[in-house]
């Protein structure tokens, strides 16, 4: 008989097999485990309950990391599309990723069954399984295409980039827009608010289950690397010397870092508390220590901050040396990020240069083979052009770049053989993050900032994660590991921080176009489209913000009343009075500021008008009292002089030093021979000046009266009606006074409050509006009806897509030739990266002609936007013409790049954007014109060579 212990212990035992038996029915099901069969591993929890729950008829929201296998939530759609007869389409935002789920799934369905559309490419369409880019659905959406009839399922892998300033917008545009019966499968990556995020799309789709996982499915190692050695960053809170590492070469690591006393900075990783690693902390200030005393031992006069760059004791290892590292560790295959195209070019010239090889001679006939094969196609008088030997010959040593300067085909080879184990160390930019299947075992990242167009700004923690995300591979690597290189003024504390930071909000970036608002008017009118505008993500968002808004808003108008209240005065309405005294300080003040300004310009004329050998006197300033001008500097917007000053210094005075006008105070023969960089010529004019004032020959300046102010009538008015008014005289009018003062600064606060709510509430609608006035002046609206013009427009998906419909219906280019129409659009379609070339060059005749009406239509079409306040319309950039001219007219690869010092990759992705705009100019030309075949021809002349054989 069995004791009542074991008893317990009995049902204890069956409970739990009960409720897990419970737990694994409720996540499975037939058709889910028959799915898991064409995987051969068991799915994660969060992957179970997302089949689930669609299978059970439910849109879901996944948000997961990076590489935990969130895609197998978007191929279950796929499977059951399959299975019901049904059509299921898997979105992506760039066709790189579009190319490469096609070929999954055709591996795995067949290509009869898959079809793909990304602009570029169009095969088997019909199929019941299409993989598209995001822009491609929208399109098929606002033309009602027949190919959406049958469609279950949308698939949007990486739905996060709807939060791209670019493209962001397609995906609100499609969720809004798609079938209420259309289930959707939106997987992104981690981001903090996928809660609200959720919200949002159980709102406009309807019954959307949301799940968020933010376990890793391969733990991840943060590490520093100082000098030529690794360092963990975080060490566990319990151990410090964190003898329990999961492995003997991190246990061997370990015992490296020590258990050095430092400052203790907790942190939470993973759910576990870390703490950043005493012996990092150390290094640092050691660092700081030595670079300080450096930097004094060198510059004994200078400041800590200025001079030259000091030594420091971990100089920042080579490229070399980080792989030669990462090698010894067992560490490699490997992505190191590094956030420029010629950085990453330089790297793999540096490791070739060592002779570095990180493959075996069966492998690198393997990586040559299939090179071979993939490049067959190319013409051999363009391989010496697109460095492909060069290139090759790094590939069969495991080593290459990848970029969007590469060309489109070498970029697909190099994450193929990546995938399959054969490259050991890529050098990419942060581009290679989005998405692309190219998990490694580590991830390094060279340096904590990058160059964002504008500044070099440090990464986001959301971008951190994001590059990071790629360390780990499922099924191979039992951790994954991030190292951070480091660089002098390196802070382990600022590093920890973004490991470890879990907040990367997922913000809308939604806002109507013109395209946009003539396909919905045309759809559904003008006040539906108003209204079905208001459900984005973008408005819901404002929305939530404005609760609170107006909460803090009732909290300062009730404090505003009982500011009022306390302010009140037997003898008369003194709020009224304390009006008339604040108007009173405010004009007082302008007209302060008025005399100011005359000041300041009286005194910018002054400088204007001296010349080389006046003594001036300094009244302000570092270099304050007599000087002799040397150089007047009115070569700029603000004169500058360069000065000689009394005690021998040359510098340049700035109109800041001048508040009042500068009269000279006497002249200086100047010696033609003089150079301000000899010290024997200033310490000679200096002389001569310090003569000069000590003999009184200089006239001393006089302090300039105080000016007599100006009787101003209204100040006058305002005083007397100060000075009658009842208040005026009460005893406690300062008391009441300080009420009322508090009371003014809360109501000019609560006002800007007021004016933040108000710009947040139907922010969308108010800019579809203004966007249907502009489309209103332009006869391409008429009230709820869209015009033969805004038919054309609704055909034109692009940045720039009123002033391509402009063009096409002022005809300006009916009459232009297939080569000087390519050249034309391409400003349409291109942005330089860099602003150094003001004046592009331009073919002559017809195109020049061409394009500078086009400049011209841009002007008039940016003064509409303008007048109704909004600004969609960029500039047409002329940095890629002369480059389509020439490819058009059929000039070599090797010369065009040469001229214009333009990468293969950027070519060839300008020309397919160029392709895809004359396809939509074309469509949307009129039949009977010769607009629609001459852009044809275009198309055809600038689809050749590099260009056509690439995929991307």
């Amino acid at each position: 008989m069995l004791s009542y212990a074991l008893l317990l212990t009995y049902m204890s035992t069956h409970a739990e097999r009960y409720a897990e038996f419970r737990r694994r029915q409720a996540e499975s099901s037939e058709t889910i485990e028959n799915f898991q069969e064409l995987y051969g591993f068991e799915f994660d929890s969060f992957q179970k309950r997302s089949c689930k729950a669609l299978e059970n008829g439910h849109g879901v929201l996944v948000a997961a990391p990076t590489g935990s296998g969130k895609t197998v939530v978007g191929e279950f759609a796929v499977h059951l599309a399959l299975r019901y007869g049904a059509k299921c389409f898997y979105t992506t935002p760039i066709k790189a990723l579009s190319n490469q789920k096609y070929n999954d799934l055709v591996r795995r369905y067949g290509a009869e069954r898959v079809g793909l559309l990304t602009g570029d490419n169009s095969v088997n369409g019909e199929a019941p399984i299409v993989v598209m880019t995001t822009e491609v659905l929208r399109n098929m959406l606002y033309a009602g295409s027949h190919t959406l009839s049958g469609l279950a399922y949308v698939v949007m892998d990486e739905v996060h980039y709807l939060a791209d300033r670019y493209r962001g917008a397609v995906w609100e545009e499609v969720i809004i827009h798609l079938p209420e019966s259309v289930l959707t499968v939106a997987l992104s990556a981690t981001v903090s608010n996928a809660e609200e995020f959720g919200e949002w799309l159980q709102q406009v789709r309807g019954d959307t289950t949301v799940i968020v996982d933010e376990t890793r499915p391969v733990p991840l190692w943060q590490h520093v690397m100082a000098g030529k050695r690794i360092h963990d960053l975080f060490v566990p809170v319990e151990d410090s010397s964190a003898e329990g590492s999961s492995s003997k070469r991190t246990r061997k690591r370990d015992r490296r870092n020590g258990n050095e006393s430092g400052k203790n900075v907790e942190v939470v990783v993973g759910g576990q508390k870390m703490r950043v690693n005493p012996r990092l902390i150390k290094l640092t200030q050691e660092d700081e220590r030595i670079t300080q005393l450096e930097h004094r031992r060198r510059h004994p006069q200078a400041r800590t901050r200025g001079g030259p760059r000091p030594r420091t004791k971990f100089p920042p290892p080579s490229r070399t040396q980080i792989i030669d590292e990462l090698d010894r560790e067992g560490l490699l295959p490997a992505i190191i990020f590094i956030f420029s195209r010629a950085g990453c070019d330089d790297a793999v010239r540096q490791c070739m240069y060592t002779g570095m090889t990180l493959t075996t001679e069966e492998e690198a006939a393997e990586i040559r083979e299939y090179a071979e094969r993939q490049c067959a196609d190319i013409p051999p008088s363009d391989l010496a052009v697109l460095g492909y030997h060069e290139w090759l010959h790094a590939l069969e040593r495991g080593i290459s770049a990848h970029h969007a300067g590469m060309l489109p085909t070498f970029k697909e080879i190099v994450e193929s053989l990546f995938q399959r184990g054969l490259i050991r160390a890529v050098f990419a930019t942060e581009t290679l993050a989005l998405g692309i299947n190219m998990p490694a075992r580590t991830v390094v990242i060279e340096k904590l900032d990058k160059w964002n167009g504008e500044t070099h700004a440090t990464l986001t923690p959301g971008e951190y994660t994001q590059l990071t995300g790629r360390a780990g591979r499922r099924g191979i690597d039992v951790e994954g590991h991030a190292v951070v290189i480091w660089q002098p003024g390196t802070d382990p504390e600022s590093v920890a921080g973004l490991a470890s930071t879990r907040t990367y909000p997922l913000n809308s970036s939604f806002q109507p176009s013109y395209n946009m608002a003539v396909n919905l008017v045309g759809q559904v009118g003008r006040e539906r489209s108003r209204n079905m505008l208001e459900s984005s993500f973008a408005q819901f968002q404002a929305d939530r913000a404005v609760v609170g808004l107006t909460r803090q808003l009732h909290k300062q108008e009730e404090a505003l009343e009982g500011y009022a209240r306390a302010a009140e005065c037997h003898l008369g309405d003194f709020m009224e009075y304390a009006s008339l005294r604040r108007e009173l300080s405010d004009r007082e003040s302008q007209a302060s500021k008025g005399r100011s300004a005359q000041r300041r310009d009286e005194a910018m004329r002054s400088l204007e008008r001296l010349k080389p050998g006046d003594v001036i006197r300094v009244p302000s300033g570092r270099h304050t009292g007599f000087a002799v001008v040397i150089d007047p500097g009115t070569r700029g917007n603000v004169p500058a002089p360069l000065v000689l000053t009394y005690n021998r210094q040359v510098k340049r005075v700035k109109a800041a030093d001048f508040p009042v006008p500068v009269e000279p105070a006497g002249r200086i023969r100047i010696p033609k021979n003089f150079s301000s960089r000899s010290a024997q010529s200033r310490r000679d004019l200096a002389a001569t000046l310090r003569n000069k004032v000590e003999e009184g020959s200089v006239e001393q300046p006089q302090r300039p009266a105080k000016e007599k102010e100006g009787e101003d009538p209204e100040i006058t008015r305002i005083r007397r009606a100060l000075r009658e008014h009842p208040c005026h005289r009460c005893p406690d009018r300062e008391d009441h006074a300080r009420w009322a003062e508090r009371y003014f600064r809360l109501k000019k606060d609560t006002d800007g409050l007021q004016r933040r709510v108000e710009g947040r509430s139907h922010v969308i609608a108010r800019t579809f509006d203004r966007v249907c006035g502009v489309l209103q002046d332009l006869d391409y609206l008429d009230g709820d009806t869209v015009t033969e013009e805004g038919k054309r427009l609704a055909k034109v998906y692009s940045e720039l897509d009123l002033l391509v419909a402009e063009c096409l219906r002022r005809g300006l280019w009916e009459e232009l030739a297939p080569v000087d129409l390519a050249a034309c659009v391409s400003s349409l379609v291109y942005e330089s990266r860099r602003s150094d070339d003001a004046f592009p060059r331009v073919p002559e005749g017809d195109s020049a002609e061409t394009l500078l009406e086009m400049e011209r239509l841009w002007g008039e079409l940016h003064e509409i936007e303008r007048n109704h306040k909004v600004s969609f319309l960029r500039e047409p950039d002329q940095g890629f013409v002369w480059s389509t001219y020439r490819w058009a007219r059929g000039d070599r690869l090797d010369r065009i790049l040469m001229e214009a010092d333009m990468s293969a990759g950027d070519f060839v992705r300008a020309t397919k954007q160029l392709i895809d705009m004359l396809g939509q100019i074309a469509d949307a030309a009129p039949e009977d014109g010769n607009l629609r075949r001459n852009a044809r021809r275009a198309r055809d002349a600038v689809q050749r060579g590099v260009v056509a054989y690439s995929s991307v």
